[in-house]
């Protein structure tokens, strides 16, 4: 059974920083793409960056370009998400989903991100 549990959520002011996580079970996780969505109240699902096997070849929504950067450590079955310069756009309940931005597939219960002065 695939299983996604993220944390690192909370609440920052803008321009502040954030460090997603996201350990993952139940698939051959070095095997495959990682993204992270989110969803802010009253919109749909947005795809934000993912990052692929092997280089790790990674994309951004061109939101986040600049600020936001993805990795993983497939020795720990995890991936990041570097959330930088923060705005009160981005508030939002950050989901980690595997698969890429073409074939989102399972995704997590979510952390939520607030940003707010």
């Amino acid at each position: 059974e695939v299983q996604l549990v993220e944390s690192g959520g909370g609440l920052v002011q803008p321009g502040g920083s954030l460090r997603l996580s996201c350990i993952a079970s139940g698939f051959t996780f070095s095997r495959s793409f990682m993204s992270w969505a989110r969803q802010a109240p009253g919109k749909g699902l947005e795809w934000v960056s993912h990052i692929g096997t092997g280089d790790g070849t990674s994309a951004y929504a061109d939101s986040v370009l600049g600020r936001f950067t993805i990795s993983r450590d497939n020795a720990k079955n995890t991936v990041y998400l570097q959330l930088n310069s923060l705005k009160i756009e981005d508030t939002a309940m950050y989901y980690c989903v595997q698969g890429s931005r073409w074939s989102l597939g399972r995704r997590g219960q979510g952390t939520q991100v607030t940003v707010s002065s």
